[in-house]
């Protein structure tokens, strides 16, 4: 039965929505608090604050993640940084700003409330994490440093070197550890959540699966808070660590949770190009490099000369031509698609002609010059000046060039970097409501688990922020407005018909996975479905691909239910059953990332059809029809009904996306 959307978005002015929402939320007193359990799966930087947060505020909470520990999980790979709004440049940032940037990053298509929500609280996050530790970047005289990110012209972008990430996660990894050592959280490492289990239509507890014996357990809680983020492993070769799934998203879907705009996929621009069938992930290299570096590709198509042979007047800085006003720090989507645009016109660069250059040799210069200016040295040499330059842009990015170095074995301080777009984040994610509860009451999703924050794009150094927002400051509030209804329920018991159901239907597809007995490997099933979706619903989709990808996808399905080899049995350690569970979802969710794709007739953002798009090839929304978050129900495996949330921007005029 569908449920009707309501984004519960508070009355009032969009400054005060959050100030007077939190002043009035229901709360729950701390003696209740005591007898209330929370599930918080998934451990990075959205599930780790959050089972930090609650548990300092008295609630049970158990945190469960697939990996051998909390530290393990992918929000350790961001490198670049986090935005906040603290305008510490004094170069005109805001709230306001931050919530504008984000809305017209994102092409007009997130939610305003949700945005501003996060906008002000970014200030917040900061100090948090200072306060735990972290160690961000700082200028000279102790004040904390800030860059650019894409997007944007202003400075608000905190980092630490180019791991920021890691930092962030140790930061609410000791959070989370403390909570452990207090006895207030239970922590279920090697754990993967295969079933949300529902009672009188309210999210009670969760079927996981102990990775190491293979037995189902049964785990019950007043309120489940999915923190397991994004789904761009569909694609098979993503930025995304190996691990990453989609399982207990599609779980939560398969249960009632509206899956919403699913086809809006990030391709990150500055990524190390493929280099061969071989590969099973790629590497990012962090958009803070598009602070000093500049992006270029030969004048001349098919130029098969070393790029530092090529002289300054026969390149073509095709960002900073075709962009002036924000050059090389354009949104990643448009980023994207324009070096897409040069490579697929002959000016690509690399073995595979599939590349673009990232070239620091300016960058080198400028800073050696006010490093020499610094240190009197008038008469240094052109060498000495870049070598001083060397040693300044190390110190901002080094461990990012030794990375580079060590995948491709060529030095970036000698020859620019070659780089080429590949997926990396998904906006689309589980529909959520102000509070961040999805449409099953009681299950809510954080991070990128969630689609509510950056609409058709996410501007770089977002992630962090949205994931730390709704861990710290966002959920913990908006859980006490469900939980207030919850005291009386009294502790939740796993020995239901409910329970017994969930765990029988997860034992049965486990089963039936082992019993196939075909002859191919879940793995081959994933390459060709990545292979399916990058080409036909990738970077540039159009009618014809999509309807053939569903075809194509539907065929596989049966194909694998009825040809996958599953090797070992499901009561002990097996990752490859484990990987077979998480490829059917990704099949699936396949599925329905197409049909999305193909319902929307427009461009936007990330979601690039090529049917609809200006003379000059940007992105052509249209506004009139199109103006709503697509909140998919599934009826059946492989049926969807579509619900629409409109969007209304009260606070924001709607415009053409322009960077120019």
């Amino acid at each position: 039965m569908s449920v009707q959307l309501d984004s519960k978005i508070p009355a009032g002015a969009i400054d005060d929505k959050w100030t007077k929402y939190k002043s009035t939320v229901p709360l729950v007193n701390p003696a209740n608090k005591r007898n209330i359990d929370i599930i918080v799966v998934g451990t990075g930087l959205a599930g780790a604050s959050a089972a930090a947060t609650c548990a300092e505020l008295g609630y049970k909470v158990k945190a469960f993640c697939f990996q051998d520990s909390p530290r393990r999980a992918h929000s350790i790979a961001a490198q670049g940084g986090i935005n906040a709004a603290k305008n510490y440049q004094n170069d005109g940032d805001s709230v306001y700003r931050l919530f504008y940037d984000t809305v017209k990053g994102g092409d007009y298509r997130s939610r305003e409330a949700n945005v501003h929500r996060l906008a002000e609280v970014s200030t917040n996050i900061i100090d948090q994490c200072v306060a735990q530790g972290v160690p961000f970047a700082r200028e000279y005289g102790g004040m904390l440093s800030n860059r650019s990110f894409g997007g944007v012209q202003v400075q608000r972008t905190f980092y630490a070197a180019g791991q920021t990430g890691q930092q962030l996660l140790l930061g609410a990894y000791s959070a989370l550890e403390r909570q452990i050592g207090a006895g207030k959280v239970e922590m279920f490492t090697r754990h993967e959540m295969l079933d949300v289990v529902t009672v009188d239509g309210k999210a009670r507890g969760i079927i996981a699966k102990n990775l190491i014996t293979g037995e189902l357990e049964r785990h019950s809680a007043h309120a489940v808070l999915l923190c397991t983020g994004g789904y761009g492993n569909v694609f098979y070769l993503s930025t995304n660590a190996m691990g990453s799934n989609v399982t207990a998203a599609w779980k939560a879907h398969k249960r009632g949770a509206y899956m919403a705009n699913p086809c809006f996929t990030q391709i990150h621009p500055t990524c190390i190009p493929v280099s061969g069938d071989h590969q099973s992930k790629l590497t990012l290299m962090s958009e803070s490099l598009r602070n000093d570096g500049r992006i270029w590709v030969p004048a001349a198509k098919d130029d098969k000369r070393k790029a530092n042979d090529i002289p300054e007047g026969e390149r073509d800085y095709y960002l900073e031509r075709r962009y002036p006003a924000f050059g090389n720090l354009v949104p990643r989507d448009v980023a994207s698609r324009a070096a897409k645009e040069r490579c697929d016109a002959g000016y690509g660069v690399g073995p595979s002609k599939m590349a673009v250059f990232l070239d620091y040799s300016a960058a080198f210069e400028r800073y050696g010059k006010i490093e020499a200016n610094k240190k009197n040295l008038h008469n240094a040499s052109h060498d000495e000046i870049v070598a001083l330059g060397k040693a300044v842009v190390k110190e901002k990015y080094g461990n990012l060039f030794d990375m580079y170095k060590q995948i491709t074995g060529e030095d970036p301080y000698e020859v620019p970097m070659r780089i080429y777009p590949a997926v990396h984040y998904t906006m689309g994610g589980l529909w959520v409501d102000y509070n961040l509860m999805t449409t099953v009451p009681g299950l809510y999703a954080l991070g990128e688990a969630n689609f509510s924050d950056h609409g058709a794009n996410r501007l770089g150094a977002s992630a962090l922020m949205q994931g730390l927002a709704d861990g710290y400051f966002v959920a913990p509030y908006t859980l006490g407005s469900y939980l207030a209804g919850e005291i009386r329920t009294g502790a939740i018991s796993v020995d239901t018909p409910e329970f017994e159901k969930a765990e029988s239907e997860v034992q049965e597809k486990l089963t039936k996975l082992i019993n196939i007995k075909g002859t191919q490997s879940p793995e081959s099933f994933h390459k060709r479905l990545g292979k399916i979706m990058w080409n036909k619903c990738g970077m540039a989709r159009n009618e014809k691909d999509l309807k053939d990808a569903i075809t194509e996808i539907r065929a596989l399905r049966e194909e694998f239910w009825n040809d996958v080899r599953v090797l070992g049995d499901a009561d002990e350690f097996n990752p490859e059953l484990d990987k077979a569970g998480r490829v059917a979802d990704f099949i699936e969710l396949g599925e329905l990332m197409c049909v999305d794709a193909l319902d929307r007739n427009e461009s936007c953002g990330g979601h690039f059809r090529e049917e609809y798009q200006t003379p000059e090839g940007e992105a052509l929304r249209d506004d009139e029809n199109y103006m709503y978050v697509s909140a998919w129900e599934e009826i059946k495996t492989g049926e969807w009904k579509l619900n629409k949330e409109p969007l209304v921007y009260e606070n924001i005029k709607i415009a053409q996306r322009s960077y120019k």
